[in-house]
């Protein structure tokens, strides 16, 4: 839900941009890679909603820019006009005007990589562009879709259904450490975009903008950017030098502050994932509780752990608890509490407790434990209980998260309560 001053309550859908589907087909014919995203995309219709919608809008020769689109929308729609007051009250919201730039709402774990994949792929093939580059706001993030990216590209299905005159068919996958040549998507991090930092980007891309798409995962970051570093990252897509044409953001929490993206094109809702079933229901602690011993706060989260053990137990699984935290003191903090408790009341050794709590944060001293992330659903792995800083909430898939606890009140921002629907379902996995 989005709120304006007058307290009236906005349906987040009732904002979303429509974008015309009366495209000429000569100018843009999606049928050609209607094949290419059945193979993609399978059975999730949603993903291929939100591909085919954003192509119309940056191929289908009837928008300029956002503003343009927006615009359209304002004088059609009367939520909008209630919502912002005026044409100049939401012109103001727009992230990006003067570019074609929009957003996609979808659902944290259905699955955005595809989505951004099948737009890049798609765009290369068309020759509307040359080069994609993947921005991302973690290392984390970048491992994930450069794995998953890496997997798409090689998949020959994929490759034969493309139409026979598509300029690229196996897009080359690289990081900023390699020069972005024509036919490649690049995935980084966007420290990479800093003067600071040496990348092949700067280089690479100066001057050649009209002929990159730019696609910001978790694109809320660029809405939300605090610090200067962060800062450049919007900086960077708005930067002349560059004259970045399209720009698309791919995010579950597509919230600037508490107010709601003016800008989103495609959305696909948690509880419609939930009714739809392509994510499971977590039970979401919407607190601690409130108790004045430590140990008994542990007790009752404890309890509802092994709850979920014993269920799960006859199916061979082994659930996870996500404890959040606000920052890496805490985290650590809040680690080392864990296992002093699972010490206690499972008589555990120092080490056997370590292996079971996995602290989990952008701290160097983290670092080993966010690429273990990756085996925690595996067999081998004996960890039962991660301990997260809130941006690391998102940006990898784990599917046997069963219990979600925010370890302070204010660890999780009003938008977690807008991304999870009513504030008791989180997505676990796609």
């Amino acid at each position: 839900m989005s709120t304006r001053g007058d307290r009236r309550t906005f349906r987040n859908e009732d904002l979303v941009l429509k974008v015309t589907t009366d495209i000429d087909p000569k100018v843009w014919d999606e049928s050609r890679y209607e094949a290419f995203l059945d193979e993609l995309c399978g059975m999730r219709e949603y993903q291929k909603e939100a591909i085919c919608t954003t192509l119309r809008y940056l191929l289908g020769g009837r928008y300029a820019n956002l503003r343009v689109l927006a615009r359209e929308n304002f004088h059609i729609n009367e939520e909008l006009q209630q919502r912002y007051g005026s044409w100049t009250g939401m012109e103001k919201h727009l992230q990006l005007p003067d570019q074609l730039s929009c957003s996609i709402d979808q659902a944290t774990a259905t699955g955005k990589s595809y989505v951004l994949y099948g737009l890049g792929a798609i765009l290369l093939a068309t020759g509307t562009v040359d080069r994609v580059l993947v921005l991302c706001p973690s290392n984390t993030i970048e491992a994930g879709l450069l794995g998953k990216f890496r997997e798409l590209a090689s998949n020959s299905d994929l490759r034969d259904v493309l139409p026979p005159e598509a300029k690229v068919t196996a897009p080359r996958m690289i990081t900023a450490s390699e020069t972005i040549v024509d036919g490649a998507i690049c995935v980084e991090n966007y420290h990479a975009i800093l003067e600071t930092v040496k990348s092949s980007i700067r280089d690479s891309l100066q001057g050649q903008g009209a002929r990159v798409v730019v696609l910001n995962d978790e694109a809320h970051h660029v809405a939300n950017a605090s610090g200067a570093e962060a800062k450049k990252w919007k900086e960077f897509l708005l930067n002349p030098d560059y004259g970045f044409r399209f720009v698309v953001g791919v995010s579950g929490t597509c919230y600037a502050g508490d107010d709601y993206f003016a800008d989103v094109i495609s959305r696909y809702s948690l509880r419609q994932a939930i009714e739809e079933r392509f994510v499971k229901k977590v039970e979401y602690v919407a607190e601690m509780p409130q108790t004045n011993s430590p140990e008994e706060k542990w007790q009752l989260i404890y309890n509802r752990h092994q709850t979920w053990k014993r269920k799960l137990k006859p199916r061979g699984i082994r659930p996870l608890t996500i404890i959040i935290t606000r920052d890496i003191r805490g985290c650590e903090q809040v680690a080392e509490e864990l296992k002093a408790f699972l010490m206690e009341w499972e008589t555990l050794s120092p080490e056997q407790a370590a292996d079971k709590v996995l602290p989990v944060s952008s701290s160097s001293r983290h670092q080993v434990n966010v690429a273990k992330l990756k085996l925690v659903d595996t067999p081998a792995s004996q960890v039962e209980w991660i301990v997260s800083v809130s941006m690391l909430s998102e940006g990898w898939d784990v599917k046997n998260v069963f219990q979600i606890v925010p370890h302070e009140e204010r660890a999780f921002k009003q938008q977690a309560a807008h991304r999870a629907g009513a504030g008791t379902w989180l997505a676990a996995a796609r």
